[in-house]
């Protein structure tokens, strides 16, 4: 009984030791990896926030190591093995594919996460207010029913709308069935358009014929967003869009999150592992605030399809013109 008391206690010294012992660590000798899903402007935000703010909390940007999976499945586990073997201090998960492939890999190292819009659904973490795993990290759940009301105001004669995501992202199916509940609520009649990867993104777009579309913050759409608003501009079906920069990439409006704040944040939830000894397993999933969130229309879109934005919306909004 004494050796299995010895023991424990030898145990729960390591284990509360982790988190003070890279506290206790010089931030020039810190080490952090980074795995990013894919390449878009928000995601890209979202690393660049977190960069910005370990910079500005004084770590070194040449002890962070950033890698790309490309939206591949296989190099997310490809990466994920590389980082995990680079036994680094914090791991930061952009997206959640990239998020769930570190999370396999190690229960040891702490992993903050950010464009993960359910971090619970995802089974990363026990539940959001108690993570319970080494997970933890902001999350980019938009107000999805805040954007469908935005739409019917923007859109007054709408009565039918495209709810347009990618089936197999888990972040994508939790915002639809938002997208769908809120479109019925504000008198609108959903209609869900799924799609599975790149090739089949246009044909999907080309078949809506609804009044107006809706997408959430979805990694394969956000990546291929130039093709899917080109397509419905064309048939001129106006786009409400899950965050800013699919609406600078051609969709007309959205009331959304901010990613490089958001990514923000996620590195201010490192500072406090890193410097303060926090741990992951007890820091809950953050959101950004409603005074983050930003209504965006472009006003390039709103011209050509003939939208004409009422005077409250007007007085707040942050006009943008297509990227070109």
């Amino acid at each position: 009984m004494k050796k299995f008391l010895s023991a424990m206690l030898v145990t729960g010294i390591a284990l509360s030791g982790c988190s003070s012992k890279t506290a206790s660590k010089s931030k020039k000798d810190v080490k952090i990896g980074v795995i990013q899903y894919m390449q878009h402007d928000a995601l890209d935000a979202a690393y660049k926030g977190f960069k910005d703010e370990l910079v500005k909390q004084g770590y070194s940007a040449k002890n962070i190591t950033y890698k790309n999976a490309s939206g591949d499945a296989s190099n997310c586990e490809t990466i994920a093995d590389q980082l995990v073997n680079a036994q680094p201090d914090l791991i930061y998960a952009i997206a959640t594919p990239a998020a769930q492939a570190i999370a396999k890999k190690t229960k040891d190292i702490p992993v903050v996460v950010s464009a993960v819009t359910d971090p619970a659904s995802a089974k990363l973490v026990k539940s959001n207010k108690k993570p319970g795993t080494n997970v933890t990290g902001a999350s980019d759940l938009t107000p999805v029913a805040e954007q469908m009301k935005l739409l019917k105001q923007l859109l007054p004669k709408a009565k039918t709308v495209a709810v347009m995501y990618t089936g197999s992202e888990a972040n994508s199916e939790f915002q639809a069935n938002i997208a769908v509940k809120a479109a019925k609520a504000n008198g609108l009649t959903p209609v869900r358009k799924t799609v599975s990867d790149s090739n089949d993104i246009q044909s999907v777009a080309q078949s809506i014929k609804t009044d107006a579309c809706y997408i959430p913050t979805d990694n394969l759409l956000a990546a291929n967003i130039p093709a899917v608003t080109q397509t419905l501009n064309e048939a001129k079906i106006p786009l409400i869009c899950g965050e800013a920069s699919m609406v600078k990439n051609g969709g007309l409006a959205t009331y959304g999150i901010e990613y490089t704040a958001l990514g923000k944040i996620a590195g201010q939830m490192a500072y406090k592992i890193l410097a303060k000894g926090a741990k992951a397993q007890t820091m809950p999933v953050e959101y950004e605030s409603a005074k983050d969130c930003l209504l965006t229309i472009n006003k390039t879109n709103a011209k050509k399809l003939g939208v004409k934005v009422p005077a409250a919306l007007d007085k707040k909004a942050q006009y943008v013109t297509t990227k070109k």
